[in-house]
C-alpha cells in the first residue's frame, strides 16, 4: 500500500479492491461521494495538506485521500481555480476516455472543508530493504546502476543519485504506462513524478496527483519520456479521437463539467492538444528545458 509515500498510513481493515466487480465499484463510488470522512492519518510527505479517510456509509468503509482546498499552498503559475478542481478535471478527462487511469475523484465536503476526494489504491507492500538479498523487484519508475537496464525498461537520462553514484532512470515499456503518458500529454501534466505512478494489487496502472494539470500555457514535465516521437497505439488513437468530437460539440456535457473547475482558455487549450495529438499520431517530444519534474520521484 502507497501513494505518495503514504507507507506509514495504517492498512484499510474493510476497503474493497478496485477493479474486481462493475456492480461493487458503483457502490463504492456512491460511498466515496456521500460517506461520512473519518480521517486515518495523514500524508506527511505531500506538499500541500493530504489527509487519508474512510468514506463510511452504515458499515461500508471506503479508504479514500482527502485533500482540502484549505490546505492547498497557492500556485503563481496557476492562480485560476483551485488544485482540487485541477484533479478532479483531470478524472473527467480520464473517464471521458474511458482509460480508468485515475482513481474515483470528486469534488465535496469533509472534516476541513470542501476538498478533493479521491478513491485509495491497494498496491503491494514494498519488500524489506537487505543488501543481502537479491534485489528487489524493479518499479515501474525507477533507478538503475549505468548500464544495467532490465529488459522491457526504457532508458530516461543517466544523472547522480544522493550518494552522488551514477543511476539511469528507466521505466518499464508497458502498454498500461503507456497510456498514462498519452493522457498527461492530453493533461499537459505538469508533476508526473514516478512515486505518482502506482499499479494496483487489481492490475491496473494508476495516475495520482493531477493538482498542477491543464494550463494553458505548455507546461509538460514528466518521467515518462520512453515514447518521446513515437507513434500513438491505434486504440488509444481513437479514443482521443472521440474525445476531441466530445469537447468540439457546442453542448457538450463534458465541457459544462469541466467549466466548473478550470477556465475556457484552458479547456480551449486541453482541445486543441488533443486535436493535435489525434491529426500527428505521435508522441511529442522533450521540451529543451525542464522536461522532467523535480524531484522525479
Amino acid at each position: 500500500m502507497s501513494i505518495g509515500g503514504a507507507s506509514d498510513v495504517p492498512q484499510p481493515d474493510s476497503c474493497p479492491e478496485s477493479g474486481d466487480d462493475d456492480t461493487d465499484d458503483v457502490a463504492a463510488d456512491a460511498v466515496l461521494r456521500v460517506g461520512e470522512l473519518t480521517i486515518i492519518g495523514r500524508i506527511q510527505t505531500a506538499s500541500n495538506a493530504t489527509l487519508v479517510c474512510d468514506a463510511v456509509v452504515g458499515d461500508r468503509a471506503v479508504r479514500c485521500v482527502y485533500k482540502p482546498v484549505r490546505g492547498e499552498i497557492p500556485l503563481w503559475d496557476f492562480p485560476d481555480g483551485t488544485l482540487a478542481g485541477r484533479e478532479v478535471a483531470s478524472y473527467l478527462v480520464s473517464r471521458a476516455l474511458r482509460w480508468d487511469v485515475i482513481p474515483t475523484t470528486v469534488l465535496r465536503d469533509g472534516p476541513l472543508g470542501v476538498g478533493m476526494v479521491q478513491r485509495w489504491i491497494e498496491t503491494p507492500e514494498p519488500e524489506p530493504e537487505d543488501l543481502e538479498l537479491p534485489a528487489a523487484r524493479i518499479d515501474l519508475v525507477d533507478l538503475c546502476p549505468v548500464g544495467a537496464v532490465p529488459d522491457g525498461y526504457l532508458s530516461i537520462l543517466r544523472a547522480l543519485d544522493g550518494r552522488g553514484e551514477p543511476v539511469e532512470l528507466v521505466h518499464a515499456d508497458d502498454p498500461r504506462l503507456r497510456r498514462v503518458a498519452v493522457l498527461d500529454v492530453l493533461l499537459n501534466n505538469a508533476d508526473r513524478k514516478g512515486g505518482h505512478v502506482l499499479e494496483g494489487l487489481d492490475g491496473g496502472v494508476y495516475g495520482v496527483d493531477h493538482g498542477i494539470c491543464l494550463h494553458s500555457e505548455d507546461k509538460l514535465r514528466t518521467v515518462l519520456w520512453g515514447w518521446a516521437g513515437e507513434p500513438v497505439p491505434a486504440d488509444l488513437l481513437a479514443d482521443v479521437v472521440e474525445f476531441v468530437g466530445e469537447l468540439e460539440t457546442t453542448s457538450s456535457t463534458l465541457r459544462a463539467e469541466l467549466a466548473r473547475h478550470i477556465t475556457v482558455d484552458e479547456i480551449d487549450a486541453l482541445t486543441i492538444r488533443a486535436l493535435v495529438l489525434a491529426e500527428s499520431e505521435t508522441m511529442p517530444l522533450p521540451p529543451g528545458h525542464r522536461p522532467i519534474p523535480w524531484p522525479p520521484f
